[in-house]
């Protein structure tokens, strides 16, 4: 899988991807992410990528050309999602990463300011995402939680492939929320672990999880229940 991310940025994205997996996942060769800064492409003396916008209003607004440019000197894969990190787009979900973790390439676009001017939209037709119904400074952080999300679904990413496969809201568990875990010790200031845990009866332990993930989300999400 190929990340690129146009950014005013770069930083916030370059210095997430020396941390944890996604380290390991760039340093086996499984994914690979790339920057790319719009001011590069600028045609201002200043560099400058934003201005005022028509119409009058507050804010500042993400200038198309300097963006246009950046995209279009981004080499292509055969399979790529071109997607524009916005709270007008679509909400991103566990299937939404799932279906994106099947591309070769991924380029996401991080806006910043008031908004993108909207021929960007209009002359790059991007799929607009959404992280949820709030508003951030920039695209950064969305980004990177595309890149962590949409990456723990490629094979062998987290080393073993049935750990994303039992995740909340994933295929395993039917879409719902995941079971508790326990771990050592056996009881930590009187609570303890159910001893159907502690029984190595697996078949047991596997009906016990899986009423405890619908409790769950009755309790928690009833909503996905639908």
């Amino acid at each position: 899988m190929k990340y690129d991310v146009i950014t005013l940025f770069p930083d916030i994205i370059n210095n997430y991807c020396t941390q944890s997996i996604t380290k390991r996942g760039i340093e086996s060769g499984l994914i690979s992410v790339e920057t790319h800064n719009p001011r590069d492409y600028s045609l201002d003396k200043h560099k400058r990528v934003d201005d005022t916008p028509y119409g009058g209003g507050d804010g500042m607004v993400l200038m198309c050309q300097p963006v246009f440019d950046c995209f279009e000197a981004i080499k292509k894969e055969d399979d790529f999602e071109f997607i524009m990190l916005t709270p007008q787009g679509e909400k991103f979900n566990q299937n939404i990463a799932l279906e994106l973790s099947k591309k070769k390439q991924i380029i996401l676009l991080c806006g910043h300011y008031e908004g993108f001017d909207e021929r960007i939209r209009l002359g790059l037709t991007p799929r607009e995402i959404s992280i949820g119904d709030f508003v951030l400074t920039g695209g950064e952080l969305p980004a990177l939680i595309l890149i962590d999300s949409i990456s723990r679904n490629i094979p062998n990413y987290l080393g073993k492939d049935k750990c994303a496969h039992d995740d909340s809201f994933s295929e395993g568990l039917n879409g719902l929320l995941e079971y508790p875990h326990y771990t050592k010790p056996r009881e930590y200031k009187g609570l303890r672990v159910p001893d159907v845990l502690l029984s190595g009866n697996h078949k047991e332990i596997d009906e016990y999880r899986k009423k405890e993930s619908l409790k769950r989300t009755k309790t928690r999400r009833p909503d996905l229940l639908n």
